[in-house]
């Protein structure tokens, strides 16, 4: 039988409703709560976030210093904020406070206790 995805879907993961491309990560009960946790889906740098009970996905990546530590911050009125700079970045946009250019946010679904990430490639210019 012959695959009706598209090409570029084929090695994705397919989630029961019918959603494409997201990876599992992690079960739901593997975060703790208002911790960040470090993962790398498809060479990408993700940092997964309990948050009263809810998850968030967002690059690794801190825009400032290009460092790895997003994970790594404590919580802070609905942000996360860089250990290294200081910098806030809104759980559910990614984006500052000032909503200027932030992180980048991945869509998360929870399956079965399960986490799943959609995650995207970034070209980087530096």
């Amino acid at each position: 039988m012959k695959s009706s995805l598209p090409s570029e879907e084929k090695d994705l993961t397919r989630l029961p409703d019918g959603q494409v491309g997201f990876q599992r990560v992690c079960s739901f009960d593997e975060l703790k709560e208002e911790r960040g946790k470090r993962f790398i889906i498809d060479d990408v740098e993700v940092a997964l976030f309990k948050v009263k009970g809810k998850i968030y996905a967002l690059s690794n990546i801190c825009p400032h210093q290009h460092t790895t530590l997003i994970y790594d911050v404590f919580i802070e009125d609905g942000c996360v904020v860089c250990p290294v700079h200081g910098w806030m970045f809104n759980l559910e946009t990614g984006k500052t406070p000032s909503e200027n250019s932030g992180l980048d946010r991945y869509d998360v679904r929870i399956i079965d206790n399960q986490v799943y990430v959609k995650v995207y490639k970034k070209n980087w210019n530096w």
